[in-house]
């Protein structure tokens, strides 16, 4: 296939009169939507300053205005910054700055968000009040290479990063994932996933565009709406990311939720068990895949994938240790299921081919050297393999504990703490050993439900393939975990609270799995095994 441009596939709706995007009671045609962007194309060209990177901020929610804009940088040779609502303060001047917006057109509820920042004499404009000329502007040649946006990675190890989107990174997955799925015009994309986030943009409003499909766009995401959204737009597809899905599976069922449109949905960081539910529950398919906003190396779930699984990677994806830097061999197992040569099995995944979509981040010559080494893309995501093939996900780089001299991801433990009944959501990560390396620290939610301590831990012992190293040293049980604004665990600050929280917590004694009180903050409750 070859690689369009974002340019390209808006003008292909340039004469398309069928509803092209939904929200809310408000429908306009695809044709409307490109005349619109061509107006708006204009009024950047005309405030844009021409010694300055051309960069405009949005900070918004999914409006129609959003889209309109992408398509008018995309026509005017300009840079969409996709900004973070639930970002504060200097974390919100210095993500401007980073971007060097020359201005930042936000919502009007969102204005007080930028009072009184240091923002370097950048401008702000209200988009309900920014009026665009009427004539259009002819759209400015564009090549798959040319930056359209730049998306802000989560930031769950540090500040966010400002990854560089091309037209080709963004046009080509919609093209490609359009095709694959058989989307037409005949369909509809809905999103509700926040449109500053690479989920969004690539899983669902380019495939849309590039099948010609309507847009049916959610404000911000609701799991009580999800259905009746369904129902409203008559949506056929939808994206997705892995936390809001299993939101949407723990609704209360009903006995028509299978009784709706949808025909497929896609996206990432699915667990096995919700994906399944999903399928059974709403009766469509889903398909889930492996990718970050960096765009270096991606592959998705088949119907012959385990469950677990992330699926089979492409041949120039490869684990390799990240000590020695070779390849991994095929993981190994015992009878009961654990992992038995984990310090050998457990590698990084990397693009050996080189960078793949990833154009580098935006002012941060560090982190694109620590990315791209010796020619291949590092993900700094830690994965196995089997003997067929199937890849795992074990945890990130910065994950990875050392517990008694192994490596461990904290990845395998969460899938088995879920399993328990109560569990509804779990973090494992590092916590200091007094001695060296690390100690294993999980914190839990269990929405409400009692949890028996004393079933937790003969629920532990149960499972086979929770290895002796493996078991929590310390367990906390949390109201929620938390989350970036895209349902990333923020790790790191569960790692820094360590035992200091006013949680319920538990500690492991002794060589069985058994659980006593801590007493590093009086007053905290505590509970015994």
């Amino acid at each position: 296939m070859s690689v369009p441009t974002v340019t390209e596939l808006l003008l292909a709706r340039a004469g398309d009169e069928r509803p092209g995007l939904r929200f809310e009671d408000e429908t306009c045609s695809w044709a409307e939507h490109v005349r619109a962007s061509a107006r708006w194309a204009a009024g950047l060209r005309a405030a844009l300053r021409r010694d300055e990177p051309p960069h405009v901020g949005i900070l918004a929610d999914n409006v129609p205005a959003f889209s309109v804009l992408l398509g008018a940088c995309a026509f005017a040779g300009a840079v969409l910054v996709g900004l973070n609502p639930t970002r504060r303060g200097a974390a919100l001047a210095r993500d401007i700055r980073l971007a060097d917006c020359q201005f930042v057109l936000t919502e009007r509820k969102y204005r007080p968000l930028l009072a009184g920042l240091d923002l370097g004499g950048i401008g702000v404009r209200e988009l309900e009040s920014w009026a665009p000329p009427d004539d259009p502007a002819e759209p400015v040649p564009a090549s798959a290479d040319d930056l359209l946006m730049l998306i802000f990675t989560s930031g769950t190890s540090g500040d966010p990063k400002a990854v560089r989107c091309t037209h080709g990174k963004i046009a080509f997955p919609g093209a490609m994932l359009a095709q694959r799925f058989g989307l037409s015009t005949s369909d509809t994309a809905y999103v509700t996933m926040p449109m500053f986030h690479s989920n969004a943009v690539m899983a669902g409003w380019a495939v849309g565009l590039a099948a010609g499909a309507t847009i049916a766009l959610r404000r911000r995401f609701s799991a009580s709406g999800f259905l009746p959204d369904v129902r409203r737009f008559g949506a056929t597809y939808a994206n997705y990311v892995g936390k809001p899905l299993s939101y949407v599976v723990a609704t209360p069922p009903r006995p028509d939720d299978a009784d709706n449109p949808l025909r497929l949905v896609y996206g990432n960081e699915g667990a096995s068990a919700d994906l399944a539910a999903f399928e059974k529950r709403f009766g469509c398919k889903v398909v889930d895949a492996f990718g970050s906003t960096e765009g270096g190396v991606g592959f998705a779930r088949t119907d012959d994938t385990p469950p677990g699984s992330l699926g089979r990677p492409a041949d120039d994806v490869a684990i390799l240790h990240p000590d020695t830097g070779r390849r991994c061999p095929p993981a190994e197992f015992d009878a009961d299921g654990h992992l038995v040569n984990a310090a050998d099995a457990v590698g990084e995944l990397v693009n050996t081919a080189g960078a793949g979509w990833f154009a580098g981040y935006y002012r941060d010559a560090q982190a694109d050297a620590e990315r791209l080494r010796d020619g291949r893309f590092h993900t700094g995501d830690l994965a196995y393999a089997d003997a067929a093939g199937f890849c795992y996900f074990a945890g990130r780089l910065g994950d990875w504990l050392r517990v008694d001299g192994e490596n461990l991801g904290t990845a395998p433990i969460e899938r088995i703490l879920l399993r328990h009944p109560a569990i509804t959501d779990a973090a494992v990560y590092a916590v200091p050993d007094p001695v060296t390396g690390d100690q294993v620290m999980a914190a839990i939610v269990t929405g409400g439900t009692g949890l028996d301590p004393a079933g937790f831990g003969r629920f532990l012992v149960g499972q086979a393939d929770l290895g002796p190293k493996q078991v929590p040293r310390y367990v906390r049980t949390v109201a929620q975990l938390p989350r970036t604004s895209t349902f990333k665990v923020l790790k790191r600050q569960l790692s820094a609270e360590g035992l200091h929280c006013a949680d319920v917590l538990w500690e492991r004694v002794g060589k069985d799995i058994a659980y006593a009180d801590v007493v590093a903050d009086p007053g905290r409750p505590h509970a015994r095994i």
